[in-house]
């Protein structure tokens, strides 16, 4: 057989929400690449051998993965959520280089910033944009000026990766400059584990938002000034 890369999304935790077309990369694959816990997610069967690997080594596995797929080998490269949002796409065509290129597609998943707004309701009902909190690619002052642009320009926003174990004084500083920027009323929603059975949901304002409300496996959305409560939902006027 011919050998190709899929590079697919998960979704946010729920079987039920991996699209019809990533389970069919799957049940075609010889193999699968990805971080520990997402290729944990992938029932072991027959044929598929499984390749997890750390966090950190995102170009290694895509190489790894294109290696395979020139060989002959099916290949699905597994993200969480969707494979173009922080996630394994771009990382495999920076892998790619000069050597003739498989076949390569790149699958949708449901991100884990829209399986939260719709736990909440609309937040992201009008314009917003999404932000990585993590400074492992990127310098902490490129995000600080993301962060104050975005608050200028009255979008809503969803910030990944906001509080890991080893740098958790990051978002006490992002709430900081989101409490100067923002003023201290403007709702801010914190989504754990969203579609898992550990779903945890919490709205605030920015006044009573506390840096331990968020880890590693929170999505938050920041409302713009026009968002709003309706009873237990959030949502944003589409004329905002």
């Amino acid at each position: 057989m011919t050998g190709w890369v899929a590079v697919a999304g998960l979704g946010p935790g729920a079987e039920d929400l991996i699209t019809p077309e990533v389970q069919a990369a799957l049940d075609q694959a010889s193999d699968v690449i990805g971080y520990i816990p997402y290729v944990a997610r992938v029932a072991p069967r027959p044929g598929l051998a499984l390749h997890p690997s750390d966090n950190r080594v995102e170009l290694d596995r895509a190489r790894h993965a294109l290696a395979l797929a020139r060989d002959g080998r099916q290949v699905v490269v597994v993200s969480s959520g969707d494979p173009g949002v922080f996630a394994m796409a771009s990382a495999l065509f920076e892998a790619l280089g000069d050597d003739p290129a498989p076949e390569i597609r790149i699958l949708p998943g449901i991100t884990a910033m829209l399986a939260a707004s719709a736990r909440l309701g609309a937040p992201l009902g009008h314009d917003f944009c999404a932000i990585n909190l993590s400074d492992n690619l990127k310098p902490w002052a490129l995000i600080e000026k993301r962060l104050r642009l975005a608050a200028e320009a009255d979008f809503a926003m969803a910030f990944y990766n906001p509080r890991s174990k080893s740098r958790p004084e990051g978002f006490a500083r992002v709430l900081e400059i989101l409490r100067e920027s923002c003023g201290p009323e403007r709702l801010i929603s914190f989504a754990r584990a969203v579609t898992t059975p550990e779903e945890a949901l919490l709205t605030v304002t920015l006044a009573e938002a506390r840096p331990e409300m968020a880890d590693m496996r929170t999505v938050i959305i920041l409302g713009n000034s026009a968002t709003r409560r309706a009873g237990r939902w959030v949502y944003t006027p589409r004329s905002a």
